[in-house]
């Protein structure tokens, strides 16, 4: 079985061969993945960083994955399948995207000189004043949003952001969901710590109209998405023309549909849980419904396992999301566990000889629409998961952020895996995904698929929402809940001793061509 490894002198000349033939430049080639290899990467992951950061930093611009007259994101953008430009953005995001572009802005505004990269790699000075200026513009967008539309109480739909003012989309018209809301609220967050605790006055005064913005949601968070005896709608109806405390307003859950899971959605319910203005019994009722979703469960296939690991959705990576923004790491059993689904994650993908991994999608581009075929949402390890059904025939490289929180090199190993494959690679950085057969990618760049995994290399904003948290007298609740939430499933972990997996298998060349503008 693969695992990390110290190089070998073979490899370590090799690597020494490539540092001549290709130093680190300030600008590297836009095909930069296969310059590096994998022992030069484990041996010291900084230079490939760099070249990382600077190529996924190019999907940060206007029209491609933000609107630079409000401060908004888009989804993503359509690349022309022969030169890789952007041709049609996606006008529409969600909460969700907004959470990625305001933790990368936090790390900007702390300090970060690898955020500062990414976002202003020709002059990293300028960073700082560059995410700023956005996370205000941003503000004025939410403030106006609230205004024309009362009813979402301060909560954000799935909205259209190609005007200067957004507006929901038309299949969230009247509509709100609560898990891409919890991931926005901690996000901002953790960027209200490192705005007021700042020496810049101008910093303090943005972090108090953001407290502001947060503020209100707690006041109304329980009257939108609320609905008794410990059940959270995951969408709620409403009129979004009506003021939150107006008689005629009607908040109600969507269908059936409660958000009682354990995975992502959980940041919605510590929102709920420490400012939704809950009793103790209500606040406990939330955990009682949320309880049987929390599954321990054992991985073993070939010669590996069996490794206990949280039951999984899908067991996509997607899932993991919540561990980039809360400290879920503080408690010594929960950084233990989520190790050993990485372990699971990238062992699987070595004895199932697929190159790469798997998390929810958008799959390959249509070659007549030059549009993307779908989304994919099935896409994991059914042998640990609740849904058992899925679609396995395509990998993507945000696939690897959970495993890159927790190990750097073996995650950028495996990013490295996936973006050497043919078109995997375009002017804005890596592409969605590619089938695991080499017949085909998808022509498309998105917050998802990319800047989780630089979310994951800035490690995450847990350190500065736990600060606040602190701050706020929360931080010892949140870790007591955790650990006896999980302590009462996991009992005892299996095979902490396997190693994280390297990739052994690489996506075969079909005759695709690469990018001309990334060649």
């Amino acid at each position: 079985m693969p695992f990390t490894q110290v190089p070998s002198l073979l490899a370590a000349t090799l690597l020494f061969i490539a540092v001549l033939a290709h130093p680190e430049p300030q600008h590297p080639k836009c095909r930069f993945s296969p310059l590096y290899t994998q022992s030069s990467i484990l041996k010291n992951p900084d230079p490939f960083i760099s070249s990382f950061l600077y190529w996924e930093g190019k999907f940060h611009a206007n029209n491609i994955s933000y609107n630079t007259l409000n401060g908004m994101t888009y989804d993503g953008t359509l690349i022309d399948p022969t030169t890789g430009i952007a041709t049609i953005k996606h006008p529409f995001s969600a909460a969700s995207k907004e959470s990625l572009q305001i933790m990368l802005y936090t790390h900007v505004l702390a300090g970060s000189s690898d955020a500062a990269r990414f976002l202003s790699p020709h002059d990293e000075k300028k960073a700082p004043e560059v995410a700023f200026n956005i996370v205000s513009l941003k503000l004025e967008t939410y403030l106006g949003f609230n205004e024309t539309f009362p009813g979402f109480g301060g909560f954000i739909p799935w909205f259209l952001a190609d005007e200067k003012e957004i507006q929901p989309t038309a299949d969230w018209v009247n509509r709100v969901p609560a898990l891409d809301n919890g991931e926005l609220l901690w996000a901002v967050y953790g960027l209200v710590h490192v705005l007021e605790t700042s020496h810049d006055q101008r910093y303090r005064a943005l972090a108090k109209n953001w407290q502001n913005w947060l503020d209100y949601t707690k006041s109304t968070v329980g009257k939108v998405f609320y609905n008794g005896g410990g059940r959270v709608c995951a969408v709620t109806t409403l009129n979004q023309s009506l003021h939150v405390n107006s008689p005629h307003q009607n908040y109600s859950c969507e269908g059936s549909g409660v958000l009682n899971d354990p995975y992502e959605g959980e940041l919605f319910t510590w929102w709920l849980y420490f400012f939704g203005g809950l009793s103790r019994r209500e606040k406990n009722l939330l955990w009682e419904v949320k309880r049987p979703q929390l599954v321990s469960v054992e991985y073993s296939m070939g010669d590996i396992g069996p490794i206990t690991v949280q039951k999984g959705f899908w067991f996509s990576s997607h899932e993991q999301w919540k561990i980039l923004e809360m400290p879920y790491t503080d408690v010594d059993l929960v950084k233990r566990l989520f190790y050993n689904a990485e372990r699971v994650r990238t062992c699987n993908s070595v004895v199932t000889k697929v190159p790469g991994l798997y998390a929810s999608v958008n799959n390959s581009t249509d070659p007549t629409t030059g549009d993307v075929i779908g989304y994919i949402s099935a896409a994991g390890i059914p042998s640990i998961s609740n849904q058992t059904k899925q679609e396995l025939d395509v990998v993507t490289p945000y696939g690897v952020f959970p495993t890159v929180y927790f190990d750097k090199a073996v995650g950028l190993a495996w990013w490295k895996d996936m973006a050497d494959g043919k078109k995997m690679q375009n002017p804005y950085g890596s592409s969605e995904s590619a089938r695991i057969d080499g017949t085909a990618t998808s022509s498309f760049v998105s917050w998802d698929s990319k800047i989780t995994t630089v979310i994951a290399v800035l490690g995450g904003v847990g350190n500065f929402v736990r600060e606040k948290m602190k701050q706020d007298g929360i931080y010892k609740e949140f870790i007591s809940v955790t650990r006896r939430e999980h302590e009462a499933v996991f009992k005892n972990l299996k095979e902490e001793k396997v190693k994280l997996c390297l990739p052994n298998t690489k996506i075969p060349d079909r005759g695709l061509e690469d990018y001309t503008s990334c060649n």
